[in-house]
C-alpha cells in the first residue's frame, strides 16, 4: 500500500510541474501563429509598403524572437525571410500588441531591414492603422 502511495504522489508532482509549462508553451504557440500570421497579411496586403522596391518577393520564413512586457503592452519582436529577385533579404519586426476591451489588438507596428533593439518610446512613434487582425489561433496538440 505505502509503494502505492509513493507512486501516486510521484505522479501528482509530475503532472503538477508540467502544467505551468504546458500553458507557457500553448500561450507562447499562439503569440507565435498570430504573429506568423499577421505579418504575411501585413506584407502581402494591397496597399502595404514596399519594402522590397517594387520587386516581386516571397515569404521564405517568419522567426518569432522574443515576447516580453512593458507597462500595459506586450511587445513581440521577430524577423522575416524573403527571396527577393535572386536573393535572401530579411526584415526585422516589432509589434506592440494591448488589451483592449478583453480582445489583444495591435496597436504598434515597426518594421525594418535592420535588426534593432526595441523600447515601448521608440515603437510609440509609429502607431497602428487597423489593417490585418492580431488575433489567437487554436492550435490542436493531440497530433
Amino acid at each position: 500500500m505505502k509503494k502505492y502511495l509513493y507512486l501516486s504522489s510521484f505522479i501528482m508532482i509530475i503532472v503538477f510541474l508540467c502544467i505551468p509549462a504546458s500553458a507557457g508553451e500553448f500561450e507562447f504557440h499562439q503569440l507565435e501563429m498570430s504573429f506568423k500570421n499577421f505579418l504575411r497579411c501585413e506584407l502581402t496586403r494591397t496597399d502595404a509598403p514596399d519594402y522590397f522596391k517594387g520587386q516581386p518577393f516571397t515569404i521564405t520564413m517568419i522567426d518569432l524572437f522574443e515576447v516580453h512586457e512593458e507597462s500595459d503592452m506586450k511587445i513581440v519582436t521577430g524577423a522575416v525571410k524573403c527571396f527577393v529577385k535572386n536573393r535572401y533579404l530579411t526584415l526585422y519586426a516589432a509589434v506592440g500588441i494591448e488589451n483592449i476591451m478583453g480582445k489583444e489588438k495591435v496597436s504598434y507596428l515597426v518594421i525594418r531591414h535592420k535588426d534593432f533593439t526595441i523600447l515601448a518610446t521608440e515603437l510609440f512613434k509609429f502607431p497602428y492603422k487597423d489593417r490585418c487582425e492580431w488575433s489567437p489561433y487554436s492550435i490542436n496538440t493531440a497530433n
